[in-house]
């Protein structure tokens, strides 16, 4: 092939796309709880020993894009569309009222606002550090994000801790942290009942996102567990306000199972949102896009989702490669990752009324004949050929995520 040239780049992109097939309708793809945050499509490819690769684009762009590809919720950190010297001002509401203008003629609807507490240099000792100052700023901060969240119509705030730990042993006193931080979460929970009475609209879901690692060396509420125990700890004062936004990847991270940790949030009624991506166990948070790492995996999550009827958001917090140019981002990287989404959501639903894994399971759940009394080596043996049930359901699983169970082989000549 002879090298391409740049103004025939992108028509070759869209010809690959189009070949791809398997797309959906931009009104197909506004039928599931998706939403798209700011942040995601407005990441330039920076990181820590990355330069940018994008150029910046604004709010505007965004929503409009979004509603094109038929993305049809919109997500923000504060700080991604105010200055943070804007805040609590005049100019954030002119920002805002942009906003909601923007939404409402490209068809969208904010789900979810989220506090910046990581970025800004005020946050260096967490946003619940010895300062009593700088403990009312973060107070300030979550508060005046749930106005902007009511304003917008937002259903979720989400706030991810990820600051709240230490970089050295013996400078933080880990239960005053933590005490500090339910204050800043009690702050907003009652700024929130008294806006939502204020504007006649429900209460917003609270909800907590983990991170096992980064930015801080030692982070306190590292994973969803560490958050349910602290939800139940008795330092809210509105517990039954607050729940997790458990993100696939930061589950992954420290190598445990995404599944596994999703199953203890309903448990406890307590998964309100989610964050959807992909990833690497024990590696950092590269966010890649959904299905493109651990496409079993997450066929396995959306299996238990459904099954217990879970109707919360999915929210793309991925990050679109580098490599990706910012007219990709919106052909390549989105499109592709929501048209992902609902593949394995409906093939999920497949696994759940497939007779073959519906008889295996009810088969494991009845047991084996066996006599009232019997010995744990009679239990054995009477297992043990049932019990081989286990892989054919993963071999079942396998079979439907690559289409084998409607006949589908590959044969070499």
């Amino acid at each position: 092939m002879d090298p391409i040239q740049e103004n025939q780049q992108t028509a070759l992109v869209s010809r690959l796309m189009k070949a791809c097939g398997g797309a959906y309708t931009p009104e197909t793809r506004r039928k599931y709880y998706i939403s798209g945050p700011q942040w995601a499509a407005a990441y330039q490819g920076q990181a820590l020993f990355h330069a940018p690769t994008r150029p910046p684009i604004g709010f505007e762009e965004i929503i409009r894009k979004f509603a094109e590809i038929g993305v049809g919720y919109w997500t923000t950190h504060d700080t991604d569309v105010i200055p943070t010297e804007a805040l609590g001002t005049a100019r954030q509401w002119e920002i805002v009222d942009r906003i909601g203008k923007a939404l409402g003629e490209h068809g969208l609807k904010c789900s979810m606002v989220t506090t910046e507490t990581f970025f800004h240099a005020v946050w260096a000792a967490g946003p619940a550090a010895e300062s009593p100052a700088i403990r009312e700023y973060a107070k300030f901060r979550v508060s005046n994000t749930v106005e902007i969240g009511h304003t917008l119509g937002a259903s979720f705030a989400v706030y991810w801790p990820g600051s709240l730990g230490y970089y050295v042993q013996g400078v933080v006193e880990e239960t005053e942290a933590l005490g500090w931080y339910a204050d800043a979460l009690n702050a907003a929970c009652e700024r929130d009942i008294e806006v939502a009475r204020s504007k006649n609209r429900p209460t917003l879901k609270h909800c907590l996102e983990a991170k096992p690692f980064e930015p801080q060396a030692e982070i306190l509420l590292p994973t969803s567990d560490a958050m349910l125990a602290f939800i139940a700890s008795g330092l809210l004062k509105h517990p039954e306000m607050v729940g997790l936004n458990p993100e696939y990847l930061h589950e992954l991270m420290w190598g445990a199972a995404p599944r596994a940790a999703l199953a203890r949030a309903l448990i406890a009624k307590k998964l309100f949102h989610f964050d959807i991506n992909d990833g690497y166990r024990l590696k950092h948070d590269v966010d890649i896009g959904i299905g493109l790492v651990n496409p079993l995996d997450w066929l396995n999550v959306l299996v238990l989702l459904r099954s217990h009827n879970y109707t919360g958001p999915f929210n793309l917090d991925y990050k679109p490669p580098r490599t990706t140019s910012q007219w990709g981002v919106f052909e390549v990287s989105f499109p592709s990752a929501v048209d992902r989404f609902i593949t394995l959501w409906e093939m999920a639903g497949e696994v759940s009324c497939d007779p073959i894994i519906q008889e295996a399971t009810e088969a494991l759940k009845a047991g084996a004949a066996v006599q009232e009394g019997a010995d744990a080596e009679e239990l054995t043996r009477a297992h043990r050929e049932l019990l081989t049930l286990h892989e054919l359901i993963a071999h079942r699983l396998f079979q439907i995520l690559i289409g084998q169970h409607r006949g589908r082989v590959f044969i070499h000549a």
